[in-house]
């Protein structure tokens, strides 16, 4: 049977091997643009403008997602019991204390953001402090504190940066400097040169939505890594169980809630989790909800 640690180990080694497949996928799509416009020098110039565009995102990253999720930052004599609650775990982990928020919102869920354990921010909804029973709430709260203690805040940023570099570059070429004709003066000089010549400009259409599946893979496995490391951090994975079947089953929307901050909450927002066809699985941020409690109830202290 599984434990939490060969569980985490078990992840960490995915993701690290996804992340490896972000880099080969834009060293061949690199490939496939060197070999239809033979010129090194425009690729070079649109990593370095993606690359730059992303450094605003990476510093402010945590600024604009509270704003778009209307999160209000409160002080301890707001609600003195969460932050004891997050305190304690937060001494428990050896993490320093993260800024708290809070979202008026029915529908309970939370995230976690900031570029490091020292910038760290923690936004729980309304709905979560109204709905869950201290165990439940202590599961979740571990389960944030693991994303930060994991630095998935900042995979997650490097992640979305690769993903906005293969989808920039795709996006250039086709939409303003796909121009075929005469872009490689041997290209018809044989079959199998025809051959490389449309396989890349394939290889460039279909980038992006290989980029995009391997950001949400990513996402997926830390899920899980996190829901480990959260039991383990308050040594009752039953919280963590009952406050995900109360989230997954709670009907209220999350309308701040979007495409590009889904990905951070404890559970779907738009409750995507309920498709589970293995095509559906490949676009979901998130783990079915059933599969983490699954592997919750496998574990072992």
């Amino acid at each position: 049977m599984a434990t939490l640690y060969t569980q985490a180990e078990a992840n960490i080694r995915k993701t690290w091997f996804y992340l490896a497949g972000f880099f080969l996928l834009i060293m061949m799509l690199g490939w496939a643009l060197s070999y239809v416009f033979n010129n090194t020098a425009i690729l070079t110039i649109s990593i370095l403008i993606s690359i730059g565009t992303s450094f605003f995102s990476y510093w402010y990253s945590d600024k604009i997602v509270l704003a778009m999720s209307q999160a209000k930052l409160i002080e301890k004599q707001d609600n003195p019991e969460l932050y004891r609650l997050v305190e304690n775990l937060c001494l428990t982990a050896g993490l320093p204390l993260p800024k708290i928020y809070i979202i008026d919102e029915a529908q309970p869920n939370a995230f976690a953001t900031g570029r490091d354990p020292r910038h760290a921010v923690i936004a729980v909804t309304r709905g979560l402090l109204e709905k869950l029973e201290r165990v439940e709430l202590e599961g979740v709260i571990g389960h944030e504190l693991s994303h930060i203690g994991n630095r998935d805040i900042l995979l997650s940023t490097i992640v979305v940066i690769l993903t906005g570099v293969v989808i920039r570059i795709a996006d250039f070429f086709l939409r303003g400097g796909l121009r075929i004709r005469g872009s490689r003066s041997d290209r018809e000089g044989g079959s199998l040169k025809l051959i490389l010549f449309l396989f890349s400009i394939l290889f460039i259409i279909l980038a992006p939505l290989f980029a995009t599946l391997l950001r949400l893979a990513i996402s997926r496995k830390r899920e899980f890594l996190a829901d480990a490391n959260g039991a383990l951090l308050t040594r009752f994975p039953d919280g963590l169980i009952r406050a995900l079947e109360k989230i997954s089953s709670d009907p209220h929307p999350l309308p701040v809630a979007n495409s590009a901050t889904n990905h951070l909450y404890i559970s779907d927002p738009t409750r995507g989790e309920q498709r589970t066809s293995w095509f559906n699985k490949l676009f979901m941020t998130h783990p079915p909800i059933e599969e983490r409690i699954k592997a919750l109830r496998g574990l072992k202290l």
